[in-house]
């Protein structure tokens, strides 16, 4: 589905299964190597260049499957560009639909297409494929570090695992300070979520966290949006996340537009979930950010830190979403979501979990970062390959693309 088609590749996180019977049914709708899988509408710039750990996937109804003929194109080379800026604005132009864009088989099939020799293509895509390598390393390394953040929150903060280990005799647990687990209770006590452990309480999450929402400024006030250097976040710039770190949006925001929304520019670290259509996307806000009206936005000021409410949010989820109401779509209002319950631990095993999760936390931010910096260099060269302005780049400068990060005063030769 286009949910599935993340930068310049296909995400497996999250995608649907359909059984064997109706994948037969469907046959004609099979993915191979090689082919390019366009966003049939909306956002029909974005595709994705099908890898053999793909062949034999379905292509859904909201995309369109490109498959080149053999022998003339290298299908890296040409997925790279249908990436280039004309041919992109070309396919754009050539979309219908007066609201929406959309592509057809038609469209695509008369795309012109710049053929250099194979030997030129296959060293086009080895350039830039390696760009690409390096973004889809630090993609994985950061969901990696997500996934074990949220293990070690479930195991000490949901599940209980360190107490229940120590009343059980344990005299250590892995990843924990000695001295906080020699500090651990041995009992539990009832509270209104249940069983916690002696000393910890449950509290609603507005009292430990500064709740806020959003506004929209008249989109047809310039003052508020021409020229805008501050992000402004929407649901649909969370949907896009395959990390929790939110570090830009799909649109600016002027001071004078900043103005118009009481919450203003929240802080970094504010932990934003959207409240509606749907609810449940969660970001940790990498920079100020203003938001619209489809957030609930949790300020950390008190003594729980982003780190740990991200995944609190995460587990409760689906008792947000049973206080949620709404009868077009659901929607839970700050009211409501102020009054759940969260458990609060004691000081000590707070900070030992933000010891141990915060360096996570900014490593992911720093591989963000550095990607979208690869990304810039990518769309930089993306151009100049094809135009031939760039004839070579020394195999040294190469390798180093694929090893490592890219130094900051590396300038690529032309």
């Amino acid at each position: 589905m286009p949910v599935n088609i993340g930068d310049n590749r296909l995400i497996k996180d999250g995608i649907a299964f359909i059984s064997e019977e109706d994948a037969e049914q469907l046959s004609q709708h099979v993915v191979q190597e090689g082919d390019v899988i366009y966003s049939r509408r909306g956002d029909v710039k974005r595709r994705a260049l099908v890898r053999a750990e793909e062949d034999g996937w379905l292509c859904g109804t909201g995309c369109l499957k490109v498959r080149l003929g053999d022998g003339y194109l290298d299908p890296e080379y040409t997925y790279y560009y249908l990436g280039h800026p004309i041919v992109q604005d070309w396919i754009l132009r050539h979309a219908v639909g007066a609201t929406m864009p959309n592509l057809n088989t038609s469209i695509m099939a008369s795309v012109p297409l710049l053929v250099p020799p194979i030997d030129e293509q296959r060293r086009i895509a080895s350039i830039l494929g390696s760009l690409d390598d390096k973004i889809e390393h630090n993609r994985r390394m950061a969901q990696a570090l997500e996934r074990l953040a949220r293990a070690i929150f479930k195991a000490w903060f949901v599940d209980f695992e360190p107490v229940r280990a120590k009343v059980e005799g344990a005299t250590s647990f892995p990843s924990m300070l000695q001295e906080v687990f020699d500090a651990l209770p041995t009992t539990f006590v009832d509270t209104e979520i249940g069983p916690v452990p002696e000393g910890w309480e449950a509290k609603p999450i507005g009292d430990v966290v500064t709740v806020k929402g959003g506004a929209t400024p008249s989109t047809k006030n310039p003052e508020f949006w021409e020229g805008g250097s501050f992000c402004f976040a929407t649901p649909k710039d969370l949907s896009r996340l395959s990390d929790p770190i939110l570090l830009n949006t799909d649109r600016q925001i002027t001071q004078a537009g900043v103005n118009q929304i009481t919450s203003r520019l929240l802080p970094v670290g504010t932990v934003l979930m959207s409240s509606r259509a749907p609810v449940g996307y969660l970001a940790i806000a990498g920079l100020p950010t203003a938001i619209n009206q489809g957030f609930i936005a949790m300020i950390c000021d008190g003594p729980l830190p982003p780190t740990y409410i991200i995944h609190w949010a995460h587990f409760a989820m689906p008792i947000i979403k049973q206080r949620a109401g709404g009868t077009t779509f659901a929607e839970i209002s700050k009211k409501n979501f102020r009054s759940i319950q969260l458990v609060v631990p004691t000081p000590d095993m707070v900070d030992a979990y933000d010891l141990l999760t915060r360096p996570m936390y900014q490593l992911i931010t720093s591989l963000k970062k550095e990607s979208a910096q690869l990304v810039e260099i990518r769309e930089y060269l993306l151009p100049r390959l094809m135009s031939g302005e760039i004839a070579a780049i020394e195999r040294d400068g190469l390798d180093l693309i694929r090893s490592q990060s890219l130094p900051s005063d590396v300038i690529l030769g032309a």
